[in-house]
């Protein structure tokens, strides 16, 4: 079986992230928003706010929670696209939040969900 692309794994945690915010009530609006270099994993709605998520998946803890992995650079990724999209839609000014859904999947296990609302600004 070939190893699976860093795409692929990606694709992968933002099924499940998905799917987990749907199950929340989320609405999911955009999935892999880019603008320049910068981009937004999930662009949902929670019928308060639209949240700009970023989603991490790692097979263990052995070398860190997810959530340990967004870095400073991304958050600054993050924010910028996140200003293009609502510049782009015209919705300045509406309430806005940055999420992080962690992802921890072992093998042959459910998923294991951390999701922290509100992460940074």
């Amino acid at each position: 079986m070939a190893k699976k692309s860093h795409r692929e794994i990606g694709n992968e945690a933002e099924d499940l992230a998905c799917a987990y915010l749907e199950s929340k009530g989320w609405r999911i609006l955009e999935r892999n928003y880019f603008f320049e270099h910068a981009e937004v994993d999930i662009v949902a709605y929670d019928d308060k706010a639209i949240v700009f998520v970023e989603v991490k998946m790692r097979s263990s803890t052995k070398y860190g929670h997810p959530m340990e992995y967004v870095t400073e650079e991304k958050v600054k990724n993050v924010f910028k696209a996140s200003e293009a999209w609502m510049y782009e839609r015209k919705m300045d000014g509406s309430p806005m939040r940055f999420d992080i859904v962690g992802i921890i999947q072992k093998k042959n296990e459910a998923p294991e969900f951390n999701h922290i609302e509100d992460a940074f600004r």
